[in-house]
């Protein structure tokens, strides 16, 4: 698949979903997760990968925590050239615990909706 064609609509909709919880005030544990599913749908695409990177970092700045921070700062340079090269860690949350170029396990729901939008999910 292009990484040039828009989301499609189901995959876009889960992804906005999880956008929408991430930047409404709550409890941090779950806005850290739904901006960590975010980022896991939107890898493939270079505009909503950088999206979701501004969300982590504006949630860092939030927390006060320095590390993430410069983690996040890090991200958004990287995030769409990375998707547009299709190189990419699938399933990495995209937090800097994780690793920059660490794959992750993709929750089922994630992944299937990945898979049915044509996105090949490496092993």
């Amino acid at each position: 698949m292009s990484r040039r064609t828009p989301m499609p609509v189901p995959l876009l909709q889960a992804f906005t979903a999880e956008m929408t919880t991430a930047r409404t005030p709550g409890p941090a544990p779950q806005r850290w997760r739904a901006a960590e599913r975010a980022h896991i749908l939107s890898q493939p695409w270079p505009w909503p990968h950088t999206r979701t990177h501004a969300v982590m970092l504006r949630l860092a700045v939030r927390d006060r925590d320095l590390r993430e921070v410069l983690g996040q700062l890090v991200r958004l340079a990287v995030a769409a050239p990375g998707s547009a090269a299709g190189k990419y860690p699938d399933g990495n949350t995209g937090r800097t615990r994780a690793g920059l170029t660490t794959p992750m396990p993709i929750p089922d729901d994630l992944a299937a909706l990945l898979r049915d939008a044509g996105i090949v999910l490496r092993p």
